[in-house]
C-alpha cells in the first residue's frame, strides 16, 4: 500500500518544538478557561480530579500508542490517518481518516467560536457604557476565521508555527498570573473541601462530556508529520511532553479554583479565572491566545490529513483527489485542501453553537483514539518480529485506552455515539464499493489471529485428555489427488466442518519433492484457497508431495490438527466409474488401523453432488454392522446442519431378520429421541433381510433418489473382499463408507 502523497516534497524541516507547541496550545485551550470552573462548581474538587484522571486514561495510552507506532515506521503526511490506514488498511483507515479530517476541520470553528467568547468583557463594557446589546459572538468569530484563513492559505505552515510561538508565550504568561493571583475567599490547603459543590448540580457524566474536548488536543502535533525532519523523534517527545504537562497544569488549575472561589461563583461565571488572576484582563487575553493557537494548530493539520486522504485515492472521483492533493509550487502547501477546510470552518462558525460542535468533535476523536490504542494492542498481541519500536508502550495500557474510548462514548451521549459510528460505517461501505482490492482488517488482525490460534492450540494440547474426549466431534482429514476434477470430497468436508467439526483437505501430488513439484504444490494450494473463498467453507487446505500412497498416508495420519485438536478421522475418495488408487488405499488399510482413526471411503460421481429436489441422506444399518451405526447417524446429522441441506432430511434403513423388525425399530426410535436427532419417525425404516439376496441390491432399490448414502463396513470384510466390497452400487449416487475405530455414544 503506497501513499501517493510524498512527504519529502512538503518537508519544511520542523523539529520537536512545533509538535509540542501545537499539542500544548490545543490542550490548554478553550475548555480549560471556560469550563473548568463550571466543572469544579458542579462536581467538586474530588470528582473534577476524577474527570482529569479518566480523560487521561484515554489520552496517555493514545499518546504512548502514537509514540510507539511512530518509532516503528516512518510516519508520512497525514499523521494519525497515515498510522491508522497503514495498520487497518485503506477501507477502515479511509473511513476513520475522513472522520478525523472533519473533526479537525470542525475544531477550527470550535476554537474560533470560543475565541469570540474572550471578548465578553468588551461586550459587557459596551452594554454598560453605551447600552449596546452585542450578544452575537459571530461579530467576532466570523471576521476572525476569515483572517485566519487568509493567513494560513497565503503564508502556510511556517507562519502558522511562528504565530504558535507568540500565542504560546501569551498563554504561559496568563497561566502564571492566574497562579500568582488570590481572592478574599481563598482558604488554606488544610481546610480544603474536596466534595463542596452547588445545589442541584449537573451529573458527573454530563460535566465529563462538556470537559472532554479539553483532552483531545494531544495528537494535534502528529498532523505535522509530513513537515518534520525526524518524525520518529519529534512525535514521541512532543506528544508525550505536551500530554503530561497538560495533565499537571489541569490538576493545578482545579486545585487553584477550588481554593480561591466558592462553588456558586465557579458554576455561574465562565471567566471566573479572571477574578483570581493577578491582573484580571490577562485571562480573556490568554483565552484568546489559547483558542486562536488551537485554531491555528487544527488549521495546520486538517488540510494535510485531507491531502493524504486524496493521495491514497480515498474519494471516488479522480478529479476530486487530484484537486485536493494539489500543492502550491513555491512552498508545497496543500492550498486546495486548505480552501475546502475553510468552507467547513465558516459553516460551523455560522452555526455558532459550541455544545453541538463539541459533541461532534468528542465522538469522532473517541473513535480515532480507540483505533490508535487498538493498533498498539494488536501489534503487541501479534508479536510480529518486524514490529520493533524504539519507544515501547504496554499492551494493557493500550487495551485500557481502547476500552475506555468506546465505553465512554456511550456513557457521554448514546445518540451522538450511534450517529458517529453509523456515519463511519456508511463511509466504509462507500469506500468498499470502489476499493474492492483492499484487504481491510486482514492486514492487522492476521498476526493477532495467528497468536490467538497458537495459544489455543497449546492450551488444548495441555488440557486433560479425558475432558477433551468427553464429547466426540469429528476432526477429519481428507487426502485426494483429484481435487480439481472430483469435488465431492471437498463438499463432504465442507459440510462436516461448517459448524460441528473441523476439516483439513490435503491435495496429494505424486512424485518426489523438487523445485518443480514444490512450485506445483504452491499453485495448487492457491487455487484451493480461492475455491474455499468462493464457497465460504471452513476447511483448512494444504498440499503434500509424496512418491507413494503408503508414505503419504503415513505422513497424513501423523499430522497435528490445525485447531489444536487431534485429528480423529481420515477420508479417501475414489471415482465410481474410475476407482484408481482404491487398491492402494485398501492395501494401506492396516497402516491406518494402527491409529485410532475412524476411516471413511467416499465413492463419488464425476459430477459430485448435483442437489436433487429430495435432499435426502440415507443411512443403512445392518445387524452385522451395528458398531458403525452411531457414527453414521452422527455424520448424517452434522452434514444436515449445513445450509446446502436446508429442508433436507435423513432416512434410516435397518436390515434385520423379519422376527426382529419391531424390536429393532423401537430401539432406533428410542435412540433418535434420546439423542435429540432431527429424524422423523416416518423416516425410520426397518427392512427384512431376504435370504440369498445381496444387501447391495436392497440399497440400490431404496436409495436411488438419495443425494448421499452412508453405509458401514467392517474391517474383516476388507480382508476378505478387498476392492469388491465397494463395488455394486451402480444405481445410486455418492456413497460414504464408514468404519469406526470404536463405537460412539449418542448423548
Amino acid at each position: 500500500m503506497k501513499n501517493r502523497f510524498h512527504s519529502s516534497k512538503t518537508k519544511s524541516g520542523f523539529g520537536t518544538l512545533p509538535v509540542f507547541l501545537t499539542a500544548i496550545s490545543t490542550i490548554l485551550g478553550a475548555i480549560m478557561f471556560l469550563r473548568f470552573g463550571y466543572a469544579v462548581g458542579n462536581v467538586g474538587l474530588f470528582y473534577a480530579l476524577a474527570i482529569i484522571l479518566i480523560g487521561h486514561m484515554i489520552t496517555i495510552p493514545t499518546a504512548m500508542a502514537i509514540s510507539e507506532i511512530a518509532t516503528n515506521q516512518k510516519v508520512e503526511g497525514g499523521g494519525e490517518y497515515f498510522i491508522i490506514s497503514r495498520s487497518f488498511g485503506l477501507k477502515i483507515g479511509g473511513a476513520i481518516g475522513i472522520a478525523l479530517y472533519f473533526s479537525q476541520a470542525i475544531s477550527v470553528a470550535f476554537y474560533v467560536i470560543a475565541f469570540a467568547q474572550a471578548f465578553q468583557p468588551i461586550f459587557d463594557f459596551l452594554f454598560a457604557q453605551f447600552d449596546l446589546q452585542v450578544k452575537d459572538y459571530r461579530w467576532v468569530s466570523l471576521p476572525a476565521v476569515l483572517i485566519l484563513i487568509r493567513l494560513i492559505v497565503t503564508k502556510g505552515a511556517k507562519l502558522g508555527v511562528k504565530l504558535l510561538y507568540v500565542v504560546a508565550g501569551v498563554l504561559f504568561v496568563s497561566l502564571l498570573l492566574f497562579f500568582l493571583g488570590d481572592t478574599d475567599h481563598s482558604v488554606a490547603w488544610t481546610n480544603i473541601n474536596y466534595f463542596d459543590k452547588v445545589e442541584n448540580a449537573d451529573k458527573f457524566i454530563i460535566v465529563f462530556a462538556i470537559c472532554f474536548p479539553a483532552f483531545t488536543g494531544m495528537t494535534a502535533g502528529v498532523g505535522l508529520s509530513g513537515n518534520l525532519r525526524n518524525p520518529a523523534k519529534s512525535i514521541p517527545l512532543g506528544t508525550l511532553a505536551a500530554t503530561f504537562l497538560g495533565m499537571l497544569v489541569y490538576v493545578a488549575i482545579v486545585f487553584k479554583l477550588s481554593l480561591s472561589v466558592s462553588p456558586e461563583d465557579l458554576a455561574n461565571d465562565q471567566l471566573v479565572m479572571s477574578r483570581i488572576a493577578l491582573w484580571g484582563p490577562i485571562i480573556p487575553i490568554g483565552l484568546a491566545a489559547a483558542t486562536i493557537s488551537s485554531a491555528i494548530g487544527s488549521f495546520l493539520v486538517a488540510p494535510r490529513t485531507l491531502q493524504a486522504l486524496s493521495g491514497d485515492r480515498i474519494f471516488p472521483f479522480a478529479f476530486i483527489n487530484n484537486w485536493l492533493e494539489k500543492e502550491r509550487k513555491r512552498d508545497n502547501e496543500p492550498v486546495n485542501a486548505a480552501l475546502f477546510t475553510s468552507v467547513i470552518a465558516i459553516g460551523f462558525v455560522l452555526i455558532n453553537d459550541v455544545n453541538i460542535v463539541a459533541r461532534i468533535i468528542s465522538m469522532f476523536f473517541m473513535v480515532i483514539y480507540g483505533a490508535l490504542c487498538s493498533i498498539s494492542f494488536l501489534e503487541h498481541f501479534a508479536a510480529d518480529p518486524s514490529y520493533r519500536p524504539t519507544f515501547k508502550s504496554k499492551w494493557y495500557l493500550s487495551l485500557t485506552g481502547a476500552v475506555m474510548c468506546f465505553f465512554l462514548m456511550f456513557q457521554m451521549d448514546k445518540g451522538y455515539a450511534i450517529l458517529s459510528i453509523s456515519i463511519m460505517i456508511l463511509i466504509y461501505l462507500g469506500i468498499s464499493i470502489y476499493k474492492k482490492d483492499q484487504k481491510g482488517l486482514i492486514t492487522l488482525f492476521q498476526g493477532a489471529i495467528l497468536q490467538f490460534s497458537r495459544q489455543v492450540q497449546v492450551y488444548l494440547q495441555k488440557a486433560d485428555k479425558d475432558v477433551r474426549d468427553e464429547h466426540w466431534r469429528p476432526s477429519i482429514v481428507c487426502i485426494s489427488s483429484h481435487s480439481f476434477n472430483r469435488v465431492a470430497a471437498f463438499d463432504v468436508l465442507k459440510w462436516i466442518s461448517y459448524k460441528y467439526g473441523f476439516g483439513t483437505y490435503i491435495h496429494l501430488i505424486n512424485g518426489y519433492l523438487s523445485t518443480e513439484t514444490y512450485v506445483e504444490s504452491k499453485l495448487a494450494l492457491a487455487k484451493l484457497i480461492s475455491l474455499s473463498k468462493e464457497t465460504k467453507s471452513n476447511v483448512y487446505f494444504d498440499t503434500l508431495v509424496s512418491p507413494s500412497y503408503t508414505t503419504a498416508i503415513a505422513q497424513v495420519i501423523q499430522l497435528p490438527g490445525f485447531t489444536g485438536k487431534e485429528n480423529n478421522m481420515i477420508m479417501f475418495e475414489f471415482g465410481k466409474n474410475n476407482p484408481a488408487y482404491l487398491g492402494d488405499i485398501i492395501n494401506n488399510f492396516q497402516l491406518m488401523q494402527s491409529t485410532d482413526f475412524d476411516i471413511c471411503f467416499l465413492q463419488s460421481t464425476e459430477k459430485g453432488f448435483i442437489g436433487s429436489r429430495t435432499k435426502e441422506i440415507h443411512i443403512w444399518i445392518t445387524s452385522k454392522d451395528y458398531k458403525n451405526a452411531n457414527l453414521m447417524i452422527l455424520l448424517g446429522y452434522i452434514i444436515l446442519g449445513h445450509p446446502d441441506w436446508k429442508k433436507g432430511s435423513i432416512k434410516l434403513f435397518a436390515l434385520y431378520p423379519e422376527q426382529e423388525l419391531e424390536e429393532q425399530k423401537e430401539k432406533l426410535m428410542s435412540l433418535v429421541k434420546s439423542g435429540r436427532l432431527s429424524i422423523s419417525a416416518k423416516n425410520i425404516n426397518v427392512v427384512a433381510q431376504i435370504q440369498n439376496k445381496d444387501v447391495r441390491e436392497l440399497i440400490n432399490e431404496n436409495s436411488v433418489e438419495a443425494d448421499l448414502t452412508i453405509v458401514g463396513f467392517r474391517s474383516e470384510a476388507i480382508k476378505h473382499k478387498s476392492v469388491e466390497l465397494f463395488n455394486g452400487y451402480d444405481d445410486i449416487g455418492n456413497v460414504l463408507f464408514v468404519n469406526t475405530s470404536k463405537e460412539k455414544e449418542i448423548v
